[in-house]
């Protein structure tokens, strides 16, 4: 993880439906893409974290989205750094076949959101995130590329029950009541 001053990194989570298996040999040029891209992410000013499967370089064997769904899920410093790994490197070149080996969208299968630094969100937490931007467009809790919002903007709309919560603090809604007593 890179150190950062900012309060807020953006996550990110895309989900793509396979047309063919990882081992058909339709998706070799997929599937030989994958550690030099994981590579050149890593090595991408502003990356923070990507999701990897346990004892893998890359997280394809995981299925949290269905059996012939892939996901990716990483997070960044800005919301530039990852618009330049997605579209200024090698990266390019996934996206550019990805009709090759995916089906087309018929939904979102992108969803960026803000989180605080140093923060490592769920995938459940992602999978959330993506099920809001399909049901309600884009908004301050879930946005794409083309409809983005800053950090300030998703701080500044999270309801108070989605709000991190202080380490110590107590909800005074719930609390029990506190009796004083004299010194």
């Amino acid at each position: 993880m890179t150190a950062s001053s900012q309060a807020a990194h953006l996550a990110q989570l895309n989900v793509s439906t396979l047309l063919h298996p990882l081992d058909d040999p339709r998706m070799s040029p997929f599937v030989e893409m994958l550690d030099p891209i994981n590579a050149a992410a890593d090595d991408t000013p502003g990356f923070v974290w990507r999701l990897v499967a346990e004892g893998d370089a890359d997280a394809t064997a995981l299925r949290p989205a269905g059996e012939n769904v892939i996901v990716n899920m990483s997070v960044w410093e800005t919301r530039e750094s990852l618009w330049d790994f997605t579209y200024r490197t090698g990266h390019l070149e996934v996206v550019r076949h990805r009709r090759d080996w995916f089906e087309r969208h018929v939904e979102a299968h992108l969803v960026l959101w803000w989180v605080p630094a140093g923060h490592i969100p769920t995938v459940g937490e992602a999978l959330e995130r993506l099920a809001d931007l399909r049901a309600n467009g884009p908004s301050p809790r879930a946005f794409t590329f083309v409809s983005a919002y800053s950090a300030v903007e998703a701080a500044e709309a999270v309801p108070a029950q989605e709000a991190p919560e202080a380490p110590g603090a107590v909800d005074a809604a719930t609390a029990p009541p506190v009796a004083l007593v004299p010194e």
